[in-house]
């Protein structure tokens, strides 16, 4: 018998050994018998298989204009400034030899810009040069008294009357200057792979990440306080490296991994703004973020025996800090002239997955990690702020062990249907807490069922209780606690939970999605703290493709979280109780036409509104409310792309975000309380425009 032989035979037979060690074949017949004397394999070519060579992709520019009078729109936007500018890329290089390169940039300019560039030998080595710039804006009018911020000695000004009361200071209004609270990171990386012909691969990846800006902070002198910016210009460099090593059914891995954190500045001084009274202090000075290091080495592995994977890692850390104390205005000898802290850090962990046959299959794991603080204990002496007789302490060496195992099956039951089970455990053993040992137990199950045509659906259930050691107030965290108070992290607790998805096409063009959730935490045994939480949601998405340029979708989301607490005034039994109602509603929808004016246009809008609501009502013989918080943002985007030419397209966004909301907390006077200073109001209401116009260009 003559046939000719195909890729299809070539590549059946170099796997003949592998899809069918145990298979019979009738003697001569097999595939791995096939003569294969007379064939040319230097001639063989695969003409599907040729790979593009040379540069490919597209690169593009933009430029917008930015219409805001709220440096919270940049949140959205990306944009702080007035004019905009980006860069884009998605551009590859190869060659025969196979040598390739890659540059990926998106927004790059912009406050959420990033870019990625790849080069190296497919299957021997790859280097990376990433770089990532992130902004975070709280406000650009916060209002202060002070001058030298963004520096780490703030003063007042020449003519300031210091008063017993903020409402009794003359200079105030007359000096205060707006101060933007923003901070912006920007990072950048370097790595590299190399993969050796057969067992072994090395990494090595450095990162450093430049944190400037400034944030809200407070300085008090006994019962009287003032907010201050306190200066951010953080510097922390990363590098991770490892040895990885692999068989035909194992694989194996040295890593290490470590960090530096550096701040320009150990301290913030600032004047006393109110007439000195506690220690006739005029002058105020606090430690600010200390320099410190860690380390962690890891060693895993995976072997994988027949239907059996077994996994592992083991490490070990330590994190350490030994920055002098700050002393300015400590009129007391310290034990130390630093800390000279040291935690050490080690785990394992452990899993197994096997596969028991073509219905069952079982899955176990453990986790173990364990937190040593080795920090030398001193004796301190304290400074009261408060009406409570300061006397001496001891800083804390906090310790903790966590253990966790998971035990879990999974049965196909039939075709299209499947069941899940499990039972989690988890254990906490704490140093110096009111608790020393938690216990939780939980037990879940899940069904998912898509068998019938066109249904995918699921419903998990779990039950869990939380119990521990005896509960009683620590004299190192709580000596001047209710001793009913629990600590909802430490109480006892018995949760209850249910989730459920169903997604439907009743056809092809047409996607509904809906899932649900709810939570409920009863803490059975707290006469006093959280007593009860329920956290209620569900979401629906809808995506229907019209015709063949037409498609629309739609989503909606809402959240409920409402906590009950009780409280006592008298450091007895319950006489106060709480209820907090948390509600978040988001709501979007999108559509697109593509392929108009002779398919060289595509227009399209996007959607979205959040409403978050936050209701604090307290009970102590009457109701009232104690405060309420709530946001509501409209984000917009519009936008067509033009194709010019056959390489060049034109784009057009514009957004628009209307955002307010309303805090308390941030709607404060500078002399709104009589022993603060505040950042005044600071509360947003605002609407914000950006127009953006790009180019791309396909190479």
């Amino acid at each position: 018998m003559k046939f000719n032989l195909n890729l299809v035979t070539l590549a059946l037979i170099a796997n003949a050994s592998v899809f069918v060690p145990n298979m019979v074949l009738a003697d001569g017949y097999g595939v791995q018998n096939a003569n294969t004397d007379k064939v040319k394999f230097d001639k063989w070519a695969c003409k599907r298989c040729a790979i593009d060579t040379g540069v490919s992709g597209t690169v593009g520019v933009g430029v917008g204009y930015n219409d805001s009078n709220d440096i919270h729109s940049a949140n959205a936007f990306a944009a702080e400034n007035e004019f905009a500018g980006k860069v884009d890329a998605d551009v590859r290089y190869t060659n025969k030899s196979g040598y390739r390169a890659t540059v990926e940039a998106q927004d790059l300019g912009m406050e959420n810009g990033r870019l990625d560039v790849n080069t190296g030998k497919v299957g021997q080595y790859k280097i990376n040069l990433n770089y990532r710039q992130i902004a975070t804006y709280d406000t650009d009018s916060a209002m202060t008294p002070y001058l030298g911020v963004s520096g780490d000695h703030l003063t007042l000004p020449n003519n300031w009357q210091t008063a017993g009361s903020s409402q009794d200071m003359s200079q105030l209004y007359s000096s205060l200057n707006p101060t933007e609270l923003s901070l912006k990171r920007k990072r950048a990386g370097l790595g590299f792979e190399y993969q050796a012909e057969e067992l072994w691969s090395t990494y090595i990846n450095y990162q450093r990440e430049d944190k400037e800006g400034l944030k809200q902070a407070s300085g008090s002198f006994f019962n009287q306080s003032m907010m201050l910016a306190e200066p951010v210009d953080y510097t922390t460099d990363t590098i991770e490296a490892g040895v990885k090593l692999k068989g035909d059914n194992w694989f194996t891995a040295l890593n290490y991994s470590g960090s530096s954190f550096k701040n320009q500045y150990s301290q913030l001084t600032f004047d006393n703004v109110f007439n000195p009274t506690f220690g006739a202090q005029t002058q105020g000075v606090m430690a600010l973020d200390p320099d410190n290091e860690a380390h962690v080495v890891s060693l895993m592995g995976q072997y994988v025996a027949g239907k059996t994977i077994m996994s592992g890692r083991v490490h070990y850390g330590q994190m350490t800090q030994d920055q002098a104390f700050v002393t300015s205005g400590y009129g007391y000898q310290t034990p130390a002239e630093a800390l000279d802290g040291k935690v050490d850090m080690n785990g394992v962990n452990l899993k197994v997955v096997s596969r028991i046959n073509s219905t069952v299959r079982l899955n176990a794991s453990y986790d173990y990690s364990d937190r040593d603080n080795k920090t030398n204990v001193e004796q301190w002496t304290q400074i009261s702020i408060n009406s409570t007789t300061g006397k001496v302490a001891y800083n804390t060496p906090y310790d903790i062990t966590t253990q966790r195992g998971k035990l879990g099956a999974d049965f196909r039951l039939s075709r299209g249907m499947n069941l899940e089970a499990g039972y989690d455990y988890r254990r906490d053993e704490r140093s110096y807490q009111d608790r020393e040992t938690t216990d939780e137990n939980t037990l879940w199950t899940k069904f998912r069922i898509s068998a019938f045509n066109n249904w995918d659906m699921w419903i998990k259930g779990s039950y869990g209780e939380r119990d521990g050691s005896e509960y009683q107030a620590s004299e190192w965290t709580s000596s001047e606690s209710n001793d009913l108070l629990r600590k909802y992290n430490l109480a006892d607790r018995k949760r209850t939970m249910v989730e459920a998805r169903v997604s439907h096409t009743p056809i092809d063009a047409l996607t509904i999605d809906f899932g649900a959730r709810y939570a409920l935490d009863d803490y059975n045994e707290t006469q006093i703290g959280l007593t009860e939480s329920k956290d209620l949601s569900y979401d629906a998405n809808i995506s229907y493709l019209i015709n063949d340029d037409m498609m629309v979708n739609a989503f909606y989301n809402r959240q409920n979280i409402d906590s009950e607490q009780a409280g006592s005034t008298n450091f007895s039994a319950p006489n106060w109780f709480g209820v907090v109602e948390d509600q978040v509603d988001v709501i979007g929808a999108g559509f697109s036409y593509n392929n108009l004016l002779e398919n060289k246009m595509r227009l399209g809008v996007d959607y979205t509104y959040s409403d978050s609501s936050s209701n604090t009502q307290v009970t102590q013989g009457i109701s009232g409310d104690y405060g309420d918080y709530s946001a509501k943002v409209h984000n917009i985007n519009v936008y067509g792309q033009y194709q010019a030419t056959e390489k060049m397209a034109l784009r057009l966004d514009y957004k628009m975000e209307n955002y307010k909301d309303n805090d308390p907390g941030n709607s404060i006077a500078p002399d709104g309380i009589w022993n603060v200073v505040s950042f005044g109001a600071n509360s947003h209401d605002y609407t914000a425009h950006l127009i953006m116009l790009s180019m791309s260009y396909k190479l």
